[in-house]
């Protein structure tokens, strides 16, 4: 058995659901993550968790509140030194035999003091470690946003980038591009199209959303993630924060209108839920998402500030052909990731494409393969 440091991402839920997803597959070795903001909620009834504060971005009127986010920013860059030192002192406590990073800032840090091994495992990555073809009016945003995952979340040493697209790596970085991870409760639903649409927005919400919904579309439109929870706006019923009920419409849904969060996708994807993608701008991970949303055909990218009942329409007639070209895609990495995890913990190095990964159970080896 290994002890494993896992430093988490506290904004939104996706990065904590997948490290909660490894932790339990890998139970035969012991967790303690260093998280904060809402990742503790999900962590805390089943692995215990240090609380470290983290860098992340504040979001108003759907876009990307600059000032508040550079507010919260500076003074944890200014007292870095002070986290990393009471990350130490808990790898002095705890003495971990590797670490693990999900866009995490100071446990990464801690381990080059330390020269302990460290796997990045995320979405972000695929910015940074990947070749993409862009369009010209990507570039600049692209470049400018890309920085942040490039130096402030730079990669380590070994990067595993779980992605429902999967471009090409860069030769200088090592890393690997693989399908992403789903929890248990999605791999259990049974798919089905009742009629109507399940509508969600996780990092800002904008009330032109809700009129388009009411001018573009007869389907019923279960809405998520917006300050009222409760009540109906014509053919628009806003929804209270449930995972249940969240998962049980996600299952029926006949389409999904979301943000340009990875994990929704990926959950929508595996499911054959097209997508309408509302990126938010200044998110550059969004934007790609979206684009490959667009070029892969599993559906359409929008603007929420430019949006119009023609849009909705034109993605309505094209539903069969997102449909088709959702079910020849592999939206589940689940085993191929747990493999290679567990012989990133056992040796120190993540097995790149061509090497075989094994992960043990009880005395058991079992390969994994691509």
């Amino acid at each position: 058995m290994a002890r494993i440091l896992y430093g988490i991402h506290g904004t939104g839920h996706g990065h904590a659901m997948r490290g909660l997803t490894i932790a339990r597959r890998l139970g035969g070795h012991e967790f303690l993550f260093i998280a904060n903001d809402d990742a503790p909620r999900v962590l805390e009834p089943e692995f215990p968790v240090r609380r470290i504060p983290n860098l992340g971005t504040v979001f108003k009127n759907y876009q990307v509140d600059l000032a508040a986010t550079v507010r919260r920013a500076v003074p944890l860059l200014l007292h870095r030194q002070r986290h990393v030192e009471a990350v130490l002192r808990i790898m002095d406590e705890f003495q971990p035999d590797v670490c693990m990073t999900d866009l995490e800032y100071f446990v990464p840090r801690a381990a080059e003091r330390t020269g302990l091994p460290c796997l990045t495992l995320d979405h972000q990555h695929v910015i940074t470690c990947c070749r993409h073809d862009l369009p010209a009016n990507m570039w600049w945003d692209a470049f400018l946003q890309g920085l942040t995952p490039r130096y402030l979340f730079r990669p380590t040493g070994d990067n595993l980038i779980v992605s429902f697209y999967q471009p090409p790596v860069l030769p200088r970085y090592r890393a690997r591009v693989v399908p992403p991870i789903l929890r248990d409760r999605v791999l259990q639903l049974a798919p089905r199209d009742d009629g109507h649409v399940l509508v969600y927005q996780s990092n800002s919400t904008h009330r032109a959303l809700i009129d388009f919904l009411r001018q573009s579309t007869t389907r019923t439109c279960y809405v998520y993630g917006y300050d009222r929870t409760e009540g109906r706006e014509g053919n628009v019923i806003f929804m209270q924060k449930s995972e249940e009920g969240f998962l049980r419409l996600l299952e029926g849904c006949s389409y999904v209108i979301q943000g340009g969060g990875h994990t929704l996708m990926t959950e929508a994807l595996h499911l054959g839920k097209p997508i309408l993608t509302l990126p938010l701008k200044a998110m550059v991970e969004q934007r790609f998402n979206a684009l490959y949303i667009e070029r892969l055909g599993y559906g359409m990218q929008a603007d929420m500030l430019h949006l119009s009942p023609e849009l909705l329409r034109t993605f309505e007639a094209n539903l069969p052909r997102f449909r088709e070209n959702i079910a020849r895609g592999r939206f589940c990495g689940n085993e191929l990731v747990f493999g290679l995890v567990d012989a990133f913990i056992r040796t120190g190095r993540l097995p790149l494409s061509g090497e075989p990964a094994v992960i043990e159970e009880g005395g058991a080896r079992r390969k994994q393969d691509d």
